[in-house]
């Protein structure tokens, strides 16, 4: 979602990950990209009976890339929330609209709508010309910033915060004054893949890491929640109304309402802050909040890597739940699981969308998938008893099959925008991306896939990494080919489906014929159970994998299946009366049809099986 510079913040970040696992030799001018750079000193003057504001602010660009840059844009987000901006007309004409979007932009009145108006702006202090395009301001430069050059922007613009709608506004469902996230003018992400310059229809975002000198000024009451370090004490700000802070490496977002109650919890260097209105029905919830929270960081800091940021934020306020760097913004009323839940998946963004930041437009899948992964490995964990002995993906996998089946699923690598319908762009970031990282624990084995997501995000924290160089960590990792699987589950939508075809079980020898209805191929694990309790455990990995997974205990590997091959037979020397066959008895791949998975015997009747 960012870049990144240096700073002392970087420095002590890559040390204690240094403490943890050794660095790589990471060649840095062989990294596809580069990381700009931008610091932001900003005063903001909230009006809050207009539901307006005014800002000005210094932005320090540092272009890091090989290019000089002849133009440049911001983000004007809150332009999106006007009568037929983009993001209206899409959410009325999908055909599965947003229920939280729906046809409201199209019906607010005038004094309600979102809007950004850049009134002045300079470059090195001599004036620019500038338009300003829906939710983007293009800005023609005096002369080209060069390589490795600064270019200092000052400007000041007016805005009107809109009504509550899609993550930003005042006055939520739940009587939130000012949720405030993606609310300034930001400047557009420069990279190896050139300018990102999508209008903003409500999806993903994609930006720079940047350092943030924030004053808010506000009437005296408020109590402000946010990213960043709060400068002075708390209740002075809540009486003068002026709140300053301080950030490395983030997006700035925030949240405001006289009627917050701010509690923290502290896990080691890091203090978890709380922000929320008091309610009967639901603080207990709030109450319990903290200690969860806690643990859930704990969890992912050894699941992943080290949270490298000092604080983290939950706030009341939104229209669901909205990550972003160092906080969050969720909806309160809810029951303790509902709320341990959401607050859970919007930290564990922190991670991928905030650290690795990877182009959530473009692989969606590579911070939702990921943080849904991860997501649901820490609820298990937090919740033990209630999960004993469930598949803590099973949900996931279900969504994905089913959308697979439906016929309706599109490509991984569609961008986040230009999905058909809501639904596809859902199962596709969120399920079939955590499917595509809970199912390589059946290609290299599960502690190898576990090692594997600790080596990414140690080596590619703070460097917007893609799919390529995730899937060289886990090739190293696993010392095998994993082109075909990522090409596969990606790029296409062709589905996983291996079936038993036909068993016979002669005197001596026990042969099993299995075929491939689906078009992708996966290794296979085959368990055989015979009569007496016994099992025999087989492993058929895929000639194009160049290897296999480690094998378990008792686990006999059998020769690769070539792709090109639809069925493959087995020829195993037994006299053992079997009970049952199953392919992928563990449930690890998603394939499409499980009724073709398994056999079962009648002991009494023939030991053979031929599927019509």
């Amino acid at each position: 979602m960012f870049g990144i510079h240096s700073s002392s913040f970087q420095r002590a970040f890559f040390g204690l990950c240094a403490a943890i696992l050794l660095l790589p030799s990471t060649n840095w001018s062989q990294y596809p990209g580069y990381q700009q750079a931008a610091d932001y000193t900003m005063t903001i003057d909230l009006d809050t009976t207009l539901h307006q504001y005014h800002g000005e602010m210094t932005v320090v660009l540092k272009n890091n890339s090989p290019d000089a840059l002849n133009r440049a844009y911001f983000h004007l987000f809150f332009n999106a929330f006007q009568p037929g901006s983009m993001m209206d007309i899409r959410s009325r004409t999908i055909v599965d609209p947003d229920s939280r979007v729906g046809d409201r932009i199209g019906e607010l009145p005038e004094d309600e709508w979102g809007w950004i108006h850049v009134e002045n702006l300079q470059v090195n202090g001599k004036p620019v010309q500038f338009d300003h395009d829906g939710t983007l301001l293009d800005v023609t430069l005096n002369a080209p910033i060069g390589s490795g050059k600064k270019a200092t922007f000052k400007m000041e613009w007016d805005a009107q915060v809109p009504r509550q709608i899609r993550r930003s506004g005042w006055m939520n469902k739940e009587g939130i004054e000012y949720s405030m996230t993606q609310w300034y003018p930001k400047l557009c992400e420069y990279d190896h893949d050139g300018w990102h310059t999508e209008p903003y229809i409500g999806r993903e975002f994609h930006g720079i890491w940047s350092d943030y000198d924030v004053t808010i000024n506000l009437p005296a009451g408020y109590l402000v929640g946010g990213t960043g370090t709060l400068n002075g004490q708390e209740d002075a700000s809540i009486s003068s109304g002026a709140w300053h802070f301080t950030a490395e490496n983030i997006d700035f977002a925030w949240a405001a309402d006289p009627d917050y109650i701010h509690t923290t919890e502290q896990l080691d260097d890091v203090t978890l802050n709380f922000y929320h209105q008091a309610n009967p029905d639901f603080d207990a919830a709030w109450e319990g909040l903290p200690g969860y929270t806690a643990k859930a960081m704990a969890f992912l800091n050894d699941l992943v890597g080290p949270y490298p940021y000092p604080q983290y934020t939950v706030i009341q306020g939104g229209d669901g739940g909205m990550e972003y760097p160092m906080a969050t913004l969720v909806t309160g009323n809810r029951s303790e699981r509902s709320l341990i839940g959401v607050t859970v998946h919007e930290m564990a963004h922190s991670w991928f969308q905030a650290v690795l930041a990877t182009n959530e437009s473009l692989y969606e899948f590579m911070d939702e998938g990921m943080t849904s992964y991860v997501t649901s490995l820490c609820m298990s964990h937090l919740f033990t008893e209630a999960m004993a002995g469930k598949n803590p993906h099973r949900s996931s996998y279900s969504s994905y099959i089913s959308q697979a089946l439906s016929g309706q699923e599109e490509p991984l690598i569609t961008h986040a925008d230009h999905y058909q319908t809501n639904r596809a762009y859902g199962v596709a970031a969120y399920s079939k991306g955590e499917v595509l990282l809970a199912q390589l624990g059946a290609v290299m084995g599960d502690a190898a896939r576990d090692e594997g997501l600790k080596t990414y995000f140690k080596e590619w924290a703070f460097k917007h990494p893609g799919p390529t160089e995730f899937k060289r960590v886990m090739e190293k990792t696993c010392g095998m080919d994993l082109d075909w699987y990522f090409q596969y589950f990606m790029q296409t939508t062709h589905q996983i489906d291996a079936s038993i075809e036909s068993i016979e079980a002669g005197n001596d020898t026990l042969t099993i014929t299995l075929a491939r209805p689906g078009v992708m191929p996966m290794p296979v694990d085959l368990l055989v159970t015979y009569t007496d309790g016994s099992e025999d455990a087989f492993h058929i990995p895929l000639v194009m994998m160049r290897g296999h997974r480690p094998l378990e205990e008792n686990e006999f590997l059998l020769d690769d299946w070539a792709w090109t091959h639809p069925t493959y037979t087995i020829e195993w020397p037994t006299s053992k009366s079997i009970q049952r066959v199953d392919i992928d008895p563990l449930r690890k791949t998603a394939d499409v049809h499980r009724a073709n998975n398994s056999v079962v015997f009648d002991t009494q009747k023939s030991q053979q099986f031929l599927r019509n």
